[in-house]
């Protein structure tokens, strides 16, 4: 049984690296941007118990599956259901110019062109990853990492994502 939970700062290639292992093993694949928000503009988050139960559902219908994502509320929710955990702990850098070579995300934006008027503020949100005390933020990641007791892989480069 496979259940995969990946994690870390925003451009860290969360998406890709579950997108691909989604693809190679057959594996479900949650990302939690899909759920975490609700559809109204200025973005509000939806309440926490409310993306936990559409978590659960997912697992719950899903023998193998991969979620990721930042929120370190939801995985750790995702987490207790988890077989390995990966995290992605680029420098910072390394996440700005993954987030800058992103493909469209049709699932996020409606065109690459709204997608891409979101870049400035992404790469200002990924340079403040270590800086701020939020569920987003490194420390809660270092935290949920550290009490995971499965299998765990911490990722510092690009070249060591599997």
């Amino acid at each position: 049984m496979a259940r995969v939970v990946i994690f870390g700062n925003s451009g860290s290639g969360k998406s890709t690296l579950a997108t691909r292992m989604a693809k190679e093993s057959a594996l479900a694949h949650l990302d939690l941007d899909t759920l975490a928000w609700e559809p109204v503009s200025p973005p509000v988050r939806r309440p926490v118990a409310q993306s936990c139960e559409s978590i659960k559902h997912f697992m719950n219908n899903n023998k193998n599956w991969i979620i990721e994502g930042c929120y370190s509320d939801l995985l750790a929710f995702a987490m207790e259901g988890a077989t390995k955990v990966i995290y992605l702990c680029l420098p910072i850098e390394h996440c700005v110019e993954n987030a800058k070579s992103r493909p469209w995300e049709p699932h996020k934006y409606e065109s690459k062109e709204a997608q891409d008027a979101n870049l400035d503020m992404l790469i200002h949100w990924i340079r403040q990853y270590e800086n701020r005390n939020d569920t987003f933020s490194k420390t809660p990641h270092e935290q949920l990492f550290s009490r995971f007791s499965g299998q765990k892989v911490r990722c510092i480069s690009n070249d060591q994502i599997v």
